[in-house]
């Protein structure tokens, strides 16, 4: 077993020697298989360094991770322009236009009166989404010029 080792040229408590040039074809690989902070090669499937601790960049190709960067109520803030309050206003809109919609689908008028019922429940959904898209306009931070 101790043969294994005779040509090491680090210990390995020490984290490997970074790369001295760029690497072209798998530079966005080797920045995930390599620690931002300290430089130390990752253990594969590691969440953290095991050096430094610092977490690791999520990999571009899952789909969980691709999922959540979309859903990110950070960055559809700064996308839509709009400050936190704004964007709850804008998303509570959105779910009371949906569920307008959603009602005519799930509810069937047999008789005059069903008819009306449903639509009622249609513009009070209606009024809950103008009211949300206004709070939305009026909670609105002012860009500066």
């Amino acid at each position: 077993m101790s043969e294994a080792a005779h040509e090491v040229q680090q210990e390995y408590w020490r984290p490997p020697a970074q790369a001295a040039g760029p690497i072209d074809a798998g530079a966005g690989l080797h920045r995930q298989l390599v620690c931002q902070r300290c430089g130390a090669e990752f253990v594969v499937g590691a969440r953290f360094c095991h050096v430094c601790g610092s977490e690791r960049e999520a990999l571009a190709g899952s789909g969980q991770s691709r999922w959540l960067h979309l859903l990110d109520f950070g960055r559809i803030r700064l996308a839509l322009g709009f400050g936190a309050a704004s964007l709850v206003a804008f998303l509570a809109g959105i779910a009371c236009v949906i569920a307008a919609i959603a009602t005519g689908f799930m509810y069937t008028a047999a008789t005059v009166l069903d008819w009306q019922a449903v639509q009622i429940w249609r513009i009070e959904w209606l009024l809950g989404a103008t009211a949300a898209f206004l709070a939305g306009l009026l909670l609105k931070k002012p860009e500066l010029q």
